[in-house]
């Protein structure tokens, strides 16, 4: 129990040291990633107005459209997914380039391939 608290208070800290170094503008916002045990959701955040501009998450896509031929797992794949919609949404309102912000994870896994699924939408990250 004591194991668990400690890793999302490093978890946190982790996050609050990345968050004192960027911040997202109108022109280049922030793409802040969120994972939970099940799920990964991710915002677009502009931080001048202090709004979230896009937001999407794996929960809202249909479970049929995971690719038969994915070599990831059923979590990453979904992650991959989600960014490819997030990519998707954030072309139709004209944003090309945006900052990554973490969360606190480590690049790895579903929060690797949900930037992944950005890229491959030609998101600049």
């Amino acid at each position: 129990m004591i194991k668990k608290s400690l890793k999302r208070i490093h978890r946190l800290d982790r996050h609050k040291k990345v968050r004192a170094q960027i911040s997202g503008t109108t022109t280049l916002p922030r793409v802040a990633i969120f994972r939970s045990n099940n799920h990964v959701y991710g915002q677009v955040i502009d931080d001048s107005v202090g709004r979230t501009i896009l937001a999407v998450s794996d929960k809202s896509l249909k479970p049929k459209t995971r690719p038969k031929e994915a070599k990831l797992g059923a979590k990453e794949s979904s992650a991959f997914i989600a960014g490819q919609t997030l990519g998707t949404k954030m072309k139709e309102k004209k944003i090309i380039q945006a900052i990554f912000d973490r969360g606190g994870f480590r690049y790895h896994g579903r929060v690797k391939a949900f930037v992944e699924g950005l890229r491959d939408k030609g998101i600049k990250i």
